[in-house]
């Protein structure tokens, strides 16, 4: 009886040691295991430029990755500037259905807004006056949400259709916003690409894929000094 009680005194300790090497070495492993390293925050910490505006913006006519809001886009990657380019650009939109829908676009944090409408406005012949009042009002609601948003408006022109005094009252109305609202001002959206055949598409309104080549070198001028 003795003799058993002894057998069973050994195989104990012996289980007693194996289950405190196991432990040990477990524990040791456990220190050999090195720290979680952080991911880079880079990515979660990119600000936002928002593109507000209509067909030109949405790049109507272009494959998406050929309009200028993605050109821009390009080029801050190229540079490795932390900014998400954001194309919020409608087709057919006019700046009463900007001021409608600028709100539903502000659910985001917006860091740069820039604002590319009322070309829609003038070709139907729109009264400045309504333009101008539609057009501010999205720029206070911009304000009203993010006082510190940097905003940039893009002038338009109209054709010589549209008659020489709603021409000279347009093409005045968007200086005259900028300089109210202390913007950064693209004078002319279009510039080198209105009424050049081969840089737009049939319907002689749109940038075709050249155009909006040119009309990205317009817009970053003024915005590459805001990032």
């Amino acid at each position: 009886m003795k003799k058993i009680h002894s057998i069973i005194t050994t195989l104990f300790c012996v289980i007693l040691m194996v289950s405190c090497g196991t432990k040990t070495e477990q524990s040791e492993e456990k220190k050999n295991i090195p720290a979680a390293v952080d991911k880079p925050a880079s990515a979660n910490n990119k600000k936002t430029i928002l593109f507000f505006g209509n067909s030109l913006t949405a790049g109507y006519g272009v494959e998406p990755e050929q309009a200028f809001p993605a050109l821009i886009q390009k080029k801050i990657d190229s540079l490795h500037i932390p900014f998400t380019v954001v194309n919020g650009g409608v087709s057919g939109e006019t700046s009463s259905g900007g001021n409608s829908r600028v709100d539903w676009a502000l659910r985001q944090p917006v860091d740069v807004f820039v604002l590319e409408l009322g070309g829609n406005d003038g070709l139907r012949g729109i009264a400045v006056e309504e333009t101008r009042k539609n057009l501010q009002a999205i720029i206070d609601k911009v304000i009203a949400k993010n006082p510190q948003t940097k905003l940039i408006l893009a002038g338009m022109q109209m054709p010589p259709s549209m008659g020489q005094d709603y021409i000279t009252q347009f093409r005045g109305l968007y200086p005259e916003l900028a300089a109210k609202n202390n913007m950064a001002f693209i004078p002319f959206l279009l510039e080198n690409v209105g009424g050049e055949t081969d840089l737009n598409q049939s319907d002689g309104i749109h940038p075709n894929e050249k155009g909006h080549i040119i009309v990205a070198e317009n817009v970053w001028k003024i915005l590459q000094p805001l990032l």
